[in-house]
């Protein structure tokens, strides 16, 4: 069974810093591109952060100099390191992973991230 799990959501306070880690299991994800998707309460899910089977990263303008994502391939696991949260950056953080190519993707349920005083 495909499984990617995400962890480490949590409540903190402004200008904090929380890391998520992504694990996959049941496949092996090194060819795929991984993404963190959050959806904050009455908004669309959107795309902040994703980084390609060679380590190419793209990042939302709200997120750039904040946020960053890494890879480590031999663990299936990816991670995304928010520095400097805000409020705003409240949401369910989900990860994503696609190959275009397999026709796969594939998405993790979600963690919590709470920013508040």
């Amino acid at each position: 069974q495909v499984q990617l799990v995400e962890s480490g959501g949590g409540l903190v306070q402004p200008g904090g810093s929380l890391r998520l880690p992504c694990a996959g299991s049941g496949s092996i994800f090194s060819t795929y591109v991984r993404g963190w998707y959050p959806q904050a309460p009455g908004k669309q899910r959107e795309l902040v952060a994703e980084i390609t089977r060679i380590g190419s990263t793209n990042y939302a303008d709200s997120v750039k100099g904040r946020f960053t994502i890494s890879r480590d391939n031999g663990q299936n696991t990816v991670y995304l390191q928010m520095n400097s949260l805000k409020p705003e950056d409240t949401a369910i953080y989900s990860c994503n992973a696609n190959n275009i190519l397999l026709g796969k993707e594939y998405w993790g349920q979600g963690t919590q991230v709470t920013v508040s005083s």
